[in-house]
């Protein structure tokens, strides 16, 4: 490749040797996800991945694709390119998650207005820690170099994850019972979801991001806001191996109504008493600054609640203990009731 240049395609506003000293730069943050063995160097047309299926009898593959949406419009605002990748993995295998299945490899997609290759490993050391978090492995991916379709220093990313579960502990929801207990985890902050809204409240383009605010606890709104997205992957899978979990919700755009049903069957719902929720600062000054309703707080963010996780009422202290013992800050937040409605916050 070391004669590969074209003076043509570099004038229409592509320089191919960009792209080549890109790869260069990132293939440190690439070396650090390896776990299933190093089979195919960067650059290749496939990202190679041997499936170790050890302990696995009847294998199902689980997939997740996601974005990071227009969070990204604070990386370009703030110029820090080096957490929204980590984003980006979390959108996806915190999904991949909820059937029960360990998140196995990654890919990522990059289209920018120009490659500037130092930006584009920014981008990519952080994709690299958030498969070091769930325990993937950053196979492959691409970088497009758009210039006319996408601004010169802006940015699109997006990617996806495969996982492998033995289809007998694929989550099965319609084990769930009155009676059953939702236990939530808390979120790092706003996530990767909701941002238009977020971006319409603060009218982003135009205010300070980078003063202190006491009420964000020191930080300013610039950072708490690209605060990374949690990836719960490892502390889920330790609790999958010692508590049988009925049910499994990542929390994203949408917030509580949208997200938490999908693990609930049909004739049952989950009672939440608002004061429960450990509601943190950012989507208090998210609602006050935009004047929102509460009802449309809980259905468009979070809310502080990343995951939830539906258990026996018996098994809640020992998962409560499993996933403090891993690092969340887990705690009760709901208990499953008999309901045509999904979520009753009260």
């Amino acid at each position: 490749m070391e004669k590969s240049f074209s003076e043509s395609y570099k004038q229409a506003g592509v320089d191919i040797t960009a792209g080549y000293k890109a790869v260069e730069l990132m293939k440190k943050h690439i070396a650090r996800t390896v776990v299933g063995g190093d089979t195919s160097d960067i650059g290749g047309f496939g990202g190679l991945f041997p499936l170790d299926l050890t302990g696995i009898t009847n294998p199902v593959l689980v997939s997740g694709t996601d974005g990071v949406g227009t969070k990204l419009k604070l990386a370009f605002l703030m110029d820090k390119h080096d957490t929204v990748g980590i984003d980006c993995v979390a959108m996806c295998v915190n999904d991949v998650i909820c059937c029960g299945a360990k998140p196995l490899f990654f890919l990522d997609y990059i289209a920018c207005g120009k490659n500037v290759p130092e930006k584009i490993a920014d981008i990519v050391s952080g994709i690299a820690e958030g498969c070091v978090q769930s325990g993937s492995q950053l196979v492959g991916g691409e970088t497009a170099e758009m210039p006319g379709f996408y601004p010169i220093d802006e940015y699109d990313l997006a990617g996806f994850s495969v996982g492998v579960v033995d289809r007998s502990k694929i989550i099965n929801k319609n084990s769930m019972k009155a009676g059953d207990v939702m236990i939530a985890l808390k979120s790092s902050g706003v996530h990767s979801n909701g941002f238009s809204l977020v971006r319409k409240v603060f009218d982003i383009e135009n205010c300070d991001l980078k003063t202190p605010i006491d009420d964000l606890g020191g930080l300013s709104l610039g950072e708490a806001l690209l605060t990374p997205t949690r990836i719960y992957v490892k502390p889920m899978l330790a609790l999958f191996n010692e508590v049988t979990v009925k049910g499994v919700s990542h929390i994203t755009g949408g917030g509580f109504y949208e997200n938490m049903p999908r693990s609930i069957p049909n004739g049952l719902g989950v009672k939440i008493a608002k004061a429960d929720v450990q509601v943190l600062p950012i989507f208090k000054l998210i609602q006050k600054t935009g004047n929102i309703s509460e009802r449309d707080m809980f259905n468009t963010f979070n809310m502080g609640v990343g995951m939830s996780v539906v258990v026996a009422k018996d098994d809640a202290q020992k998962a409560l203990d499993i996933l403090k013992a891993n690092g969340e800050d887990a705690y009760i937040v709901g208990e499953i009731i008999t309901s045509d409605e999904k979520v009753v916050l009260c």
